[in-house]
């Protein structure tokens, strides 16, 4: 995952807001240059976009006018606007053209506060982006910016894809210079016909075998916190782990994914919900590079 430029896609509301606080602050932690983007739809095949060249040009001068509002308080990131036909297409329109390793969005539209709601844009890029995705949940925009990157925790699970996430994260923590933490929900959820102290060992013992077998695989710099996720279901279990203002949270995409893409799988978005921190999904294949 490169992690040397970030795109962060932009609206003049609250979810816009906590997605450029978010930006700056993945920014600073990793030493990365931010892009934050206005993407206007484009007036081609869209019959409710006036075609004036002075219709144009307000629309673009407002656009500006909120790029210079929303960067102000963080010196360093560069704003910029963009046309496509979508939000989504051109924000990984911009990710291509900046090179960027992350697509940072807002979730917030309306949700609980420190939680996750997807919108339409958001829920495009986690079913379509080729890099990762960074939701900033409703309120980010209110983490202090001092606290920096203080940990990142990966939700480690068995099925293909969870190399790459785990070198994402390990990535992630060698440039944050932040600890890791390796979660495993893999026994939550068994079969309800199963006895519930056998449900609870099972799928204990099953987890904690998954979180040795991933934490053998890192390189002896990465040190590594292990926790087996345990609850009623993934909801609770995601509920009852600490979390720190500030931290980040990685999954991996479905198994469903084409390579190289993204898709946000069922086990992730009951994950995304009970989440009160900010989320990354990683895709199935991406290169990483610390």
């Amino acid at each position: 995952m490169s992690i040397d430029r970030i795109v962060v896609g932009y609206t003049a509301t609250e979810a816009g807001t906590d997605a450029v606080t978010l930006g700056a602050r993945l920014g600073d932690a990793l030493d990365a240059s931010v892009h934050v983007v206005v993407v206007l739809p484009s007036a081609e095949n869209n019959v409710s976009i006036p075609v004036d060249a002075a219709y144009e040009r307000l629309v673009q001068d407002t656009a500006r006018g909120w790029l210079r509002d929303a960067v102000e308080p963080h010196p360093g990131i560069r704003g910029h606007v963009r046309v496509a036909q979508s939000v989504s297409e051109g924000l990984v329109a911009a990710a291509e053209e900046f090179d960027a390793g992350v697509i940072v969005v807002g979730t917030g539209g309306g949700g609980p506060r420190g939680r996750h709601r997807l919108g339409t844009t958001a829920e495009e890029l986690v079913h379509s982006a080729p890099v990762p995705v960074a939701l900033a949940p409703e309120g980010a925009r209110g983490v202090d910016p001092s606290v920096g990157l203080p940990r990142v925790t990966a939700a480690i699970g068995t099925r293909p894809g969870a190399d790459v996430l785990l070198d994402t994260a390990a990535s992630l923590s060698r440039r944050a210079k932040a600890p890791l933490r390796l979660v495993s929900l893999a026994g939550v959820d068994l079969p309800g016909r199963v006895d519930a102290g056998l449900t609870r060992l099972t799928g204990q013992t099953h987890a904690a075998s998954v979180l040795d077998t991933v934490r053998a695989s890192l390189a002896d710099e990465v040190p590594a916190e292990a926790v087996v996720g345990t609850g009623s279901d993934i909801e609770d279990a995601v509920s009852r782990l600490d979390w720190q203002p500030g931290e980040i949270a990685l999954v991996g995409s479905s198994r469903l994914a084409q390579p190289r893409r993204l898709f946000l799988g069922s086990t992730a978005g009951r994950i995304l919900r009970a989440l009160p921190v900010p989320m990354i999904v990683v895709p199935r294949t991406q290169e990483v590079s610390s």
